[in-house]
């Protein structure tokens, strides 16, 4: 079983679509008739925006992450997001974990991590 859907609420459509197309390399969309917008990006995995009445209540330890094949691929996305003004929530830097999490326009958490094939499972 593979996860391959995550459902956001958010107060600025284009917006929140322009963030995870230029970041996270989502391409398509596709308006569906109950009116949310799917995202469809890398390794099949689906965003559906739909419309929040104001910014979400997020709970501090949510957040949901895209893994980079190499620590230095993290460093260097941390650094572009610092240069285009994305908020940096967090950074690790480990010999064996490598994490960047930034804040998308609604406040959502999203990790970018790097850690040895061996250990995960």
């Amino acid at each position: 079983m593979l996860l391959r859907h995550l459902a956001l609420a958010v107060t600025d459509e284009a917006r929140s679509q322009a963030f995870y197309e230029s970041w996270f390399g989502f391409e398509a969309s596709e308006r569906m008739d109950d009116g949310v917008l799917m995202l469809y990006g890398p390794g099949d995995v689906s965003l559906a925006l739909g419309p929040a009445e104001g910014p979400p209540s997020l709970p501090a330890f949510l957040h949901f992450g895209f893994v980079l094949d190499a620590p230095e691929a993290v460093r260097e996305a941390r650094d572009a997001f610092a240069a285009a003004g994305v908020e940096i929530a967090d950074f690790w830097d480990e010999p064996d974990y490598v994490s960047v999490k930034v804040r998308d326009p609604d406040g959502y958490v999203v990790e970018v991590a790097w850690e040895p094939s061996e250990s995960r499972p």
